[in-house]
């Protein structure tokens, strides 16, 4: 007889039922239905360079061998091993902004739920996964670690951090700083974020690109993008304490705040583009499992793409970011 799943109402302050309701219903149908592809989505972090050959038709130009080339008048590229073992690093903002949820979670509750699939999956394939944590500051860093026990100590530690109760703006820019201190070995990085922020952090998160395999995992809450006909409603900033009557019963206010809405999502997302990273959209009511598949596919494609291959005719439609 199979063992009975844990119920999904289990404390969510205990990080072991968190996971274990994880395990269930998310990582062991994804172990299914990615078929242990795991390569496909993130490369290893290491890359030795076993060989040199001519170029052909298709390679990525990234690994021609310049000084080679020059030498014997005909295109080299490079040709590397790849290090199995790579390190994940999720950069968490944990500000203020993140504990805004207009249903039965909070963006919160989606980045601990994101964080803790993705640390599991890596970790039972024998990588190692670390984290900053950002408040108000950049007050924690967990060294990247393997196994089941360092990510129920990640979850625990999220958890544990209370509500930011002192407004005040989210500066993205110092967590992608403070990663760019820290994380020094090439690794693949989820910033998981509202990018509710001042700008200034996009040059920094391009800098990251550069050198990591990044991934922008953008939170938000559908009241965030569009409001419904509630009537009079205060609306409170959680980053700067301020608050504001609003008359939601006004259908022009309503169509004027989800212009605006998606004029900043378009922004968002063109500057993200700009920053060479791939960005997976979650919100407060999106299926994690539905959510990950979809970048899963998103991601086969670049691959393909990067090789050389072309994308099939179905899926010439397919957006660059999953939502």
């Amino acid at each position: 007889m199979e063992p009975v799943p844990p119920r999904a109402d289990a404390a969510e302050g205990s990080a072991e039922a968190l996971l274990r309701r994880l395990e269930w219903t998310v990582i062991r149908r994804l172990d299914g239905l990615l078929q242990g592809d795991y390569r496909t989505l993130w490369r290893g972090a290491g890359l030795d360079l076993a060989d040199l050959r001519e170029y052909q038709h298709g390679d990525d130009v990234r690994h021609i061998d310049w000084n080679v080339t020059a030498r014997l008048q005909v295109p080299h590229v490079r040709q590397y091993t790849e290090d199995r073992e790579m390190a994940a690093w999720f950069l968490l903002d944990l500000s203020a902004s993140i504990d805004f949820g207009s249903d039965v979670r909070a963006k919160r509750g989606v980045a601990r739920e994101f964080t803790a699939v993705l640390a599991r999956l890596l970790t039972r394939h024998g990588n190692r996964v670390g984290a900053l944590l950002y408040g108000t500051e950049v007050d924690t860093v967990i060294p990247a670690r393997a196994g089941r026990t360092h990510v129920l100590h990640l979850l625990q530690r999220m958890a544990q951090r209370p509500a930011q109760a002192a407004p005040g703006a989210t500066q993205l820019r110092e967590l992608l700083l403070a990663a760019q201190r820290i994380v020094k070995r090439r690794s693949t990085l989820f910033v998981v974020s509202d990018f509710i922020s001042p700008p200034g952090w996009e040059q920094a998160l391009a800098e990251l690109a550069r050198r990591h395999e990044v991934t922008a995992v953008r939170l938000y809450d559908p009241l965030e993008m569009e409001l419904p006909d509630l009537g009079l409603v205060t609306m409170h900033d959680a980053e700067t304490g301020e608050q504001l009557l609003v008359d939601t019963h006004d259908p022009g206010f309503r169509s004027r705040f989800a212009a605006a809405a998606q004029a900043r999502e378009t922004a968002l997302l063109e500057t993200l583009a700009r920053a060479g990273v791939d960005t997976l959209e979650l919100a407060t009511d999106d299926d994690l499992l539905d959510a990950i598949l979809r970048f899963a596919d998103l991601r086969r494609q670049r691959s393909r793409l990067a090789a050389g291959g072309g994308v099939p005719a179905h899926l010439t439609e397919l957006k660059t970011v999953s939502r």
